[in-house]
């Protein structure tokens, strides 16, 4: 299935769903149109979509947000654009579909925040992370205080703010903006074999990994290891794991439904 091509390009084979920034002369820039087109498709993912894969056309993931949107907004405006972005990043990352970010040139500002909304993020060589927004004037308004520096810390999201200082893809990798290294033009293609093997979990397993980690990181010791718990008892009865249990009794390979 092909959808019209427009600021996200959208494309379904089979259990894998790739959408990519469609805004090349723009370093794929994220405008309000796109966070629109972000929301429609995450909040109604497709049926038979196990995987999702994110990637941007023209040579960059997205080099931020569409700064010429933003210059004369009041306030309360401003406040209403960044808990807008904050609700579709939510859906990013909770939709239940694990979403694996195929980065290369880029990745600023915004687009590093919403890659930061992905659950498995493979960069190119050349990929340049950088938060730009203290040499803009500007304070990040999409998430990356709270997903970004749970990646990296706070520490360090405070000076890449105050420094715009750019990190390579080897540095991001490191720091864990990546989790993967792909040879040059090989991003996108790590991204699908990656998200072929994650297609053949689980449906239940994956949803319960993307719901429960990161809430579980949030709450008290004694509460995350009752949440732990109940994830745990969900996920060992119905059909999956009747399934998983008797293929390693088996010997064999799991087939999910």
């Amino acid at each position: 299935m092909t959808v019209e091509k427009s600021v996200l390009d959208v494309r379904v084979e089979g259990a894998i769903a790739h959408l990519q920034f469609n805004r090349p002369t723009k370093r794929n820039a994220v405008n309000d149109q796109t966070i629109e087109a972000l929301r429609s498709f995450f909040g109604t993912v497709p049926n038979g979509v196990r995987v999702i894969v994110l990637s941007g056309a023209g040579g960059h993931f997205s080099a931020g947000l569409d700064l010429s949107e933003q210059v004369r907004r009041e306030p309360q405006a401003v406040m209403r654009h960044s808990r807008n972005w904050h609700a579709v990043m939510s859906l990013v990352q909770f939709s239940g579909i694990p979403v694996i970010a195929a980065m290369n040139g880029a990745v600023m500002g915004g687009g590093l925040e919403i890659a930061a909304a992905c659950h498995v993020r493979v960069a190119e060589p050349g990929t340049m992370f950088r938060m730009p927004e203290g040499q803009r004037g500007i304070f990040v308004g999409g998430g990356a205080t709270v997903r970004l520096a749970a990646i990296i810390g706070a520490d360090r999201l405070t000076e890449m703010m105050l420094t715009g200082r750019t990190y390579s893809a080897e540095e991001g990798e490191r720091l864990g903006l990546a989790h993967y290294l792909a040879p040059a033009g090989g991003g996108l293609a790590k991204a699908f074999e990656l998200a072929g093997q994650i297609a053949q979990n689980s449906g239940t397993i994956n949803y319960l990994i993307i719901q429960s980690i990161a809430r579980i990181a949030n709450m008290s010791a004694e509460d995350g290891l009752y949440a732990e718990s109940l994830a745990a008892a969900l996920s060992q009865t119905g059909a999956d794991a009747e399934e998983g249990l008797r293929a390693f009794l088996e010997k064999r390979k799991p087939n999910f439904g």
